[in-house]
């Protein structure tokens, strides 16, 4: 039997991954994610209740994609900022403004 390749660890290949200083730092950007999506999981449904719209209609789906998803974003660099991630993360949401300019601008 030949032995296979030791597989690094799953926090070491974030840590390359993300560029990040230390599996702490992955654990610190981890926590924030966790945090983030708990946070909207908790408000997107009194957001889409507010406006009365049936579940998994195209209005749901639209206030979902105009409402929800930014707050996910401002969320992100709050709990980032909390966490002292911010760093981390406004570089994350540059790149995301990046990726989509370039789908409306030519080049």
């Amino acid at each position: 039997m030949s032995k296979s390749p030791k597989k690094e660890p799953f926090l070491k290949r974030l840590q390359s991954k993300w560029k990040l200083d230390s599996v702490f730092q992955v654990i610190m950007v981890l926590v924030v994610f966790a945090c983030t999506g708990f946070t909207i999981l908790f408000i997107k449904s009194p957001i889409l209740e507010f406006f009365e719209v049936e579940k998994g209609g195209f209005v749901n789906t639209m206030l979902y994609l105009l409402l929800v998803l930014p707050l996910y974003q401002i969320f992100l660099l709050i709990y980032g900022f909390i966490f002292g991630q911010f760093h981390f993360f406004w570089e994350k949401e540059k790149q995301i403004f990046r990726r989509i300019k370039g789908l409306f601008v030519k080049k």
